[in-house]
């Protein structure tokens, strides 16, 4: 059986080396100002994280040390989740629904379809998605109020674990396509995660200008 030890050694250290480019300065002066928004769609990117691992243990059960890495995972995602509504609590933020926002639903739609390169995909795609979140707790958390500031420094730790996990299974899975592929999909995840938005999400770009006046 493969050791998962080796996805999660310098994780936390390389996450931001695969991003095509870096979150813009507006994207975390925007989140500051717009609290109650970012945690709502943060509690649903965590649930999302969850779904999106079960999703390929149920696709790729044959796999079984992927299932048994990816229960594990989950389980993690549903603990952030409650976490997050915990913090909700205390800053008194209620819990809405929210409209998904434009992220994992384009860079989802790039992926193929077909196998072999759809296991691929799927697994670099949660990596960038990961990568993007620990960019972002980092970004945040020294700017944040308590006791969300130390929730976000916690999460980043947990989400680079979860990053490295996704990139390891894809150099696994392919060996000579992998970086190449990787490249193709964070250059449009850069894009997704940098251009101009009209509403404020975790992985949104920063708002439009009118909005932010």
């Amino acid at each position: 059986m493969r050791s998962l030890a080796c996805f999660d050694a310098d994780a936390g250290a390389g996450a931001a080396a695969i991003l095509a480019a870096p979150t813009p300065a507006e994207w975390v002066e925007d989140a500051r100002r717009n609290l109650a928004q970012l945690l709502l769609d943060h509690a649903s990117c965590e649930k999302k994280a969850a779904s999106s691992a079960l999703a390929l243990m149920f696709a790729y059960a044959q796999d079984r040390t992927l299932a048994l890495a990816l229960a594990r995972l989950a389980r993690e995602e549903l603990r952030h989740f409650e976490q997050v509504v915990r913090v909700m609590g205390v800053l008194r933020v209620p819990y809405v629904r929210q409209r998904p926002g434009r992220y994992a639903q384009a860079l989802r739609a790039a992926l193929r379809t077909g196998e072999p390169g759809r296991k691929l995909d799927l697994l670099l795609a949660n990596a960038l998605i990961e990568a993007r979140s620990v960019e972002r707790f980092v970004l945040l958390s020294p700017k944040l109020p308590e006791p969300l500031a130390r929730l976000y420094s916690e999460l980043g730790s947990a989400e680079a674990r979860h990053y490295g996990l996704y990139l390891g299974f894809a150099r696994e899975c392919a060996p000579r396509e992998w970086r190449t592929r990787l490249a193709e999909l964070a250059a449009h995840e850069a894009q997704l995660a940098t251009a101009p938005d009209c509403t404020l999400r975790f992985h949104s770009g920063p708002l439009e200008c009118v909005l932010r006046a």
